[in-house]
């Protein structure tokens, strides 16, 4: 009788260390949010603020891993948030090709879209530019050179959204590129080295040459601040309107209650001085866009990238 009490007490206790296991509250343990791209750029400097954030809020280790794809751009890093358990201890920092272009190229953990968007929280001043000794000036300048001269472009990676609308920007204007590369950076040393003649990039990456650069369009509805004379992609081919913007997604099994811990504090960072001082000096727009408006920006997006897969077809 003695004997089976202890047995019965054991297994008391066993039982509780299960339940409180079970109902352990979120987090409890270290939070990797995973950057698909090198350190430097936007998302990377943004999504740090983030990490630090969470990690003081909650009291836990909290930090950004770069898992950059070289000229499998950001598909890799996506890769391993889609095979990560569905936890809220990994979470993507994912830019728009993620969810809009990563399921229609194949690769089968990213079809179906395995991720949900908790929100977004920056548009990027994507530019297309030139070195300061290029012989044009604008689209047009470049458009009537690309016609006599080759011209190279570098990129981030060929299916990415930046890639094709400056690919379907050239042919609404009547010019292909000779040739295009994929680069993990593109910044002042990628023109200067004369690897390529043209780059599409975000200024934040060309921001210590901008003195010495062209730029020659931005991507997206609206213009730069640090660029107000550069026209927009939307404004030479209104068709061709995408905004590059850049969040933070989950598995679609995510439970609620963790997503809701990740988006209080992503949502307070992005308003904090620290990050809307990083816009006004990078020309970025920094803020808050709930899930219901980024799934709406997603669809939207599909159709405008299925739009100009049409055009690059022909």
């Amino acid at each position: 009788m003695h004997i089976c009490k202890k047995a019965l007490t054991a297994l008391a206790v066993v039982a509780s260390g299960f339940a409180g296991a079970a109902n352990a509250e979120y987090p409890e343990k270290p939070v990797e949010f995973i950057v698909p791209w090198p350190p430097g750029d936007l998302e990377d400097v943004l999504t740090r603020m983030i990490a630090e954030d969470f990690q003081v809020k909650y009291g836990v280790a909290a930090a950004v891993v770069n898992k950059p794809g070289g000229g499998g751009g950001p598909f890799p890093g996506a890769i391993e948030v889609a095979k990560a358990p569905a936890d809220g201890y990994t979470v993507g920092s994912f830019l728009i090709a993620i969810p809009v272009v990563g399921p229609q190229i194949g690769i089968p953990e990213l079809a179906p879209n395995p991720f949900e968007p908790l929100g977004n929280f920056l548009t990027y001043p994507f530019v297309i530019a030139a070195g300061g000794d290029a012989p044009y000036d604008d689209m047009a300048g470049l458009a009537a050179h690309a016609k006599e001269t080759d011209v190279v472009l570098g990129h981030f990676g060929a299916p990415l959204v930046p890639t094709r609308v400056t690919l379907a920007l050239a042919k609404e204007m009547g010019f292909t590129y000779a040739s295009d590369a994929a680069f993990d950076a593109l910044d002042c040393n990628t023109l200067a080295s004369g690897d390529v003649d043209v780059i599409n990039t975000t200024l934040q990456l060309i921001l210590p040459c901008l003195d010495d650069v062209k730029v020659l369009a931005s991507i997206g509805a609206e213009r730069i601040s640090l660029t107000p004379d550069t026209p927009t992609v939307a404004e030479l081919a209104p068709d061709l309107n995408v905004v590059l913007w850049n969040g933070l997604f989950v598995h679609k099994d995510t439970p609620e209650d963790v997503r809701t811990k990740i988006i209080d504090v992503a949502k307070e960072t992005v308003m904090t001085e620290r990050a809307q001082k990083l816009a006004a000096e990078t020309g970025a727009l920094v803020y808050w866009q709930n899930a219901d408006e980024v799934t709406a920006q997603i669809e939207a997006d599909i159709k405008t990238l299925d739009h100009i897969g049409e055009m690059l077809s022909e």
